[in-house]
Formats: C-alpha cells, structure tokens, sequence
C-alpha cells in the first residue's frame, strides 16, 4: 500500500487517496478526504475522514505519526479548513504539530474553506502548494464539487435493461431484469448516496422499499417519490413502514400517510424538486426510475452519472427504458467511464461529455 521509499509527490497523493476512498458512504455530507505525513522519505503518519463528525483526516494523521511529524510533509486531498465545525480548525493542528510542507490535492469549493486554508498555512510560513492530482480529487469528490459550485445535489440514474433496451417485459413485469449479485451491487450504490428517488409510477407497479440492505450501512437515504396526480397506493411500503420519505406531488394527495412522510407541493420542475432536496442538505440524489422520471430528466433535468446494468437477454415489447417524451434534436452523448462484469450482467458507468 505505502509507496517506495523517496517516492514522488503524485505517488504519496495517491496513497492519501486511496484512504480517502475508505470513507465512501459514511462522511456525507462532508467531502472525502485522505492525508499521509511523510518525513525524511518515509511514512510516518496515515489518515482519512471515517465519518460524518468524526476527526478529520489531517488530525488522525497527526495522531499517527505523534513526534515524527514535526518537520515532515502532509500530503493531504483537500484543503484543510480553518473554521471551528463539528471539528476544531485542520489548519490549527497542521501548525502545532510543526508540519513544515503541505501539498493539496484541490482547494475546498465550499466558500467557508475556499483559499482560506492554505491562506492561514502560508501565514504561519508552512510551504504550501496546490494541485498535486487536482483532477484525480475532483473525480472522487464530485458530489461534493458539484453540490458547492453548481448549487445543487448530484444526480445519477442509476437502470436496469435488456439488450434490446427494455426494463420489462411485454406485460410490463419487471422483477428481475437483472441478477443477484448486480441486485445487491445496487445497495451498495445507495449506501453512497444522500437520496433515492422514484417516480409515482415505480412505486405503483414495483411497491419498492428503496432501503439499504444486504450491505453495511450507518444510515439510509432519503426515499423521495414524485407524483404529478397525487394519485398514490396509500398502502405502499415506501409510505407506511414508518422510516422517512419525502413526497414532492403537483396535486395534493389523495391519501393520509404515516407521520414518517412528508409532503411538499410543487409545480413538477426537477429543478424545483433539487432545490427543495437541496435546502434539507441532500447533496447527492440515485434516481431510479421510471422511464417518465428518467426521460424527464435526460430531457431537461440535469444528469451527472448513469449506472447502466444491462442483463444478457432480450424481451421485446414496448416497455423501454424512456418514455415517447424523450425526442431530441441532437443525440445525448455519454462518455463510458467504466465498464464492470457484476456476475452474469454487465455494469456500464457513464457520464455526459462535455
């Protein structure tokens, strides 16, 4: 795990992100952040963020690497804030522990941070540079990018279909496209995001329970159902098993749900929709369907990321992943950033070219 002995500047920094990653779908909605205090050519000091209010990266490194870090160089991937938080100042403890360098993967785009970390570490005369694998840091933290510098949460479809592109059969039965083993690659994908949402539609034909399981979880996203009619099954699960959802509807509804739901109104906008997930701190949203949700917002919705689980079979009909809404003037270009065998089926990660 740790580099060779004298290693570059770009080989610690992927160490700090390689422990960064370790904190995927428990810091939310803070960044994930890995940090490695190297002195005289060794490792002396490791350290990530494990958990929303939990010590940061910078300070367990410290931790780590006691008296040996006094002279050394923080490799760290994101610039260490200097505000008093749930945790005390990063910059504070990077000073009194006489780190002499600090190298950053990124600035911090949440504008408490931005500049004025590394503006604090320079004032107490730390060497500071910044960049060191600055797009490597931006790629795994672009929830927290997006959410800071476009002001709303990140969005991913996350869909399974056929290789005729369908996500039912001819009577519309979709239990299972895909298999068990991409079945549960998908609860993982929950545990990493804020929120999951589905349209009225999925949870009349598939009653899904849109919970984290078969995976370790400290918490569960948010479930959020859009209705245009208001038109519900009161008895859904996702309504009536007591753990919270949020049902933003253009009509009022016509049932009387549980204490755990809340309903908001609102004009059917996705964009509206992100602002109200936004304004309850939801940074990140897995959209999973239907195919009226997912034409939506292919159409006008703003989308970051695609899981694209395609099942090795065929089964006609009519019932493809987007609605007839989905007529555009130009294709929809997607960039394949990773594709992954997830037992029989294939998992296609995509994202929009820029």
């Amino acid at each position: 795990m740790f580099p060779p002995f004298k290693a570059s500047d770009e080989e610690y920094m992927r160490l700090a992100l390689e422990l960064a990653e370790l904190g995927r779908g428990f810091v939310s909605p803070n960044p994930l952040v890995g940090a490695v205090i190297v002195r005289e050519g060794r490792v002396v000091g490791v350290g990530y963020h494990r958990r929303y209010g939990d010590k940061h990266a910078e300070v367990r490194a410290i931790e780590d690497a006691g008296p040996s870090a006094r002279g050394g160089t923080m490799y760290v991937t994101l610039e260490p804030h200097n505000f008093h938080g749930k945790q005390p100042p990063c910059t504070d403890a990077i000073i009194d522990a006489g780190i002499r360098r600090v190298m950053v993967g990124s600035l911090d785009p949440n504008p408490k941070v931005k500049g004025g970390g590394v503006k604090r570490l320079r004032e107490a005369g730390v060497e500071v540079r910044v960049g060191v694998l600055e797009e490597e840091v931006r790629k795994q933290n672009e929830v927290f990018f997006t959410f800071h510098e476009k002001g709303r949460p990140f969005v991913a479809l996350k869909m399974a279909l056929t290789l005729d592109g369908r996500i039912a059969d001819h009577r519309g039965e979709a239990r299972w496209i895909t298999g068990e083993e991409a079945r549960q690659k998908v609860h993982l994908l929950r545990s990493y995001y804020d929120a999951v949402l589905v349209g009225a539609g999925t949870v009349r034909a598939d009653d899904p329970l849109l919970t984290v399981r078969h995976t370790f979880t400290e918490r569960q996203p948010l479930r959020v159902v859009l209705s245009r009619s208001g038109n519900l099954p009161c008895k859904a699960r996702v309504f009536s098993d007591g753990s919270p959802t949020l049902l933003l509807s253009v009509e009022k509804p016509t049932c009387e749900f549980h204490s755990s739901v809340e309903v908001v109104r609102f004009s059917g906008d996705l964009n509206e929709a992100l602002s109200v997930l936004k304004g309850r701190g939801i940074t990140s949203v897995l959209v999973e369907g239907g195919r009226e949700v997912f034409t939506s917002f292919l159409k006008s919705g703003p989308v970051d990321k695609i899981y694209a689980f395609v099942a090795p079979k065929f089964l006609g009909g009519d019932f493809g992943v987007f609605g007839d809404r989905l007529n555009v003037d130009s294709s929809i270009d997607y960039a394949v950033e990773s594709v992954e065998g997830v037992g029989r089926d294939l998992l296609l990660v995509l994202r929009p070219e820029r």
